[in-house]
């Protein structure tokens, strides 16, 4: 009889186990979990402060975008993703005027994401997945709990001076010192969990999951079809086969087929045209060659419908205008 107590014991005790390591997996349990538990010597209150001062610093040396639209759009994709996270801080979105395609996240809530992230994307989906996945680093913690392993320079010995785009970070030590953007890659592990809860969080939020891969996916042809051209495409924390194959993996085991998901909208093809014109214009003064004909805008024409291909102007969107839905066939 003592046996047989003692074998259901272990029964139950292994069952429950094994059910706690799988809430991480279980999309139902977000916000009841707590997915940044692990050591660390940063409190939350001190690595929110932490936080402010390195995303003050970014923002002071980074070319921003300022354009109030475009804006709040990034940050309403962005704070629908927090809604459905395990995120036990607030997160701001910032967009970075830059033609790479990346992003990044800092301790304590700040998520960055380049324009040129937007404007490689093909829809609002493949954008929601890269942001899940940055959201995904801040939920974790994982900026500061890598700091408290010491595989980064320790977070307190920054701020940082952002010098043009990614070609670097310094620290302001004397006449400043040089550093890799190294210090900003998380561990095989860290990110391997971001992809995983990224994917539960865009899932949840109504997005399919597939456009993560999607998207890295296309990004790796087009590196192959002209090599080095995206050569510092999520240089931060590139994604590797393994990472990919891992990706395709957790979403046929952990995630439901739905009969639909969220696509694109018409806000994404508009900011996406929107920025588009931003950076074309700049470009365009930013020429220095006066024999070569330069294009100027007629007055009044900057305020307008964002015009297509061919020079046709949109009609005004419809409030009621829905959000391009996919549909997925259950395997």
């Amino acid at each position: 009889m003592a046996r047989r107590f003692t074998l259901a014991f272990l029964l139950v005790f292994v069952a429950g186990t094994c059910l706690a390591k799988d809430k991480k997996k279980d999309p139902d349990e977000i916000g009841n979990r707590d997915v940044g538990k692990g050591i660390n010597f940063y409190s939350i209150e001190k690595e929110m402060a932490l936080g402010r001062q390195l995303a003050l610093e970014v923002e002071k040396q980074a070319k921003m975008v300022d354009d109030p639209i475009v804006g709040e759009y990034v940050n309403r994709v962005g704070q629908n993703l927090a809604r459905n996270s395990d995120a036990k801080m607030p997160i701001t979105f910032k967009l970075i005027d830059s033609d790479s395609v990346n992003a990044f996240t800092l301790p304590g809530g700040h998520v960055f994401v380049n324009s040129g992230l937007i404007l490689k994307a093909d829809n609002e989906s493949e954008l929601a997945g890269v942001m899940a996945h940055e959201i995904a680093h801040v939920a974790a913690r994982h900026g500061t709990r890598q700091a408290t392993r010491g595989t980064i320079i320790n977070y307190a010995s920054i701020p940082l001076i952002f010098m043009g785009g990614w070609t670097g970070y310094a620290i302001r030590q004397g006449a400043g010192l040089a550093i890799p953007l190294g210090f900003l890659t998380f561990s095989r592990g860290f990110e391997s969990e971001a992809d995983m809860l990224g994917l539960e969080y865009m899932y949840k939020a109504g997005y399919d999951p597939t456009s993560f891969v999607d998207f890295f996916e296309k990004i790796q042809t087009l590196e192959k079809k002209k090599p080095g051209t995206l050569s510092k495409v999520f240089s931060t924390h590139p994604m590797t086969d393994d990472r990919i194959k891992s990706a395709q993996k957790n979403i046929s085991e952990i995630l439901k087929s739905k009969p639909e998901y969220v696509l694109n909208t018409s806000e994404f093809n508009d900011v996406k045209g929107r920025l588009s014109m931003l950076h074309n214009r700049r470009r365009i003064d930013t020429k220095e060659d006066s024999s070569r004909p330069t294009l100027r805008r007629s007055p009044g024409s900057g305020t307008g419908p964002i015009g297509d291909e061919n020079g046709d102007k949109k009609a005004p969107k419809d409030e009621d205008e829905r959000p391009t839905l996919k549909r997925r066939d259950n395997q």
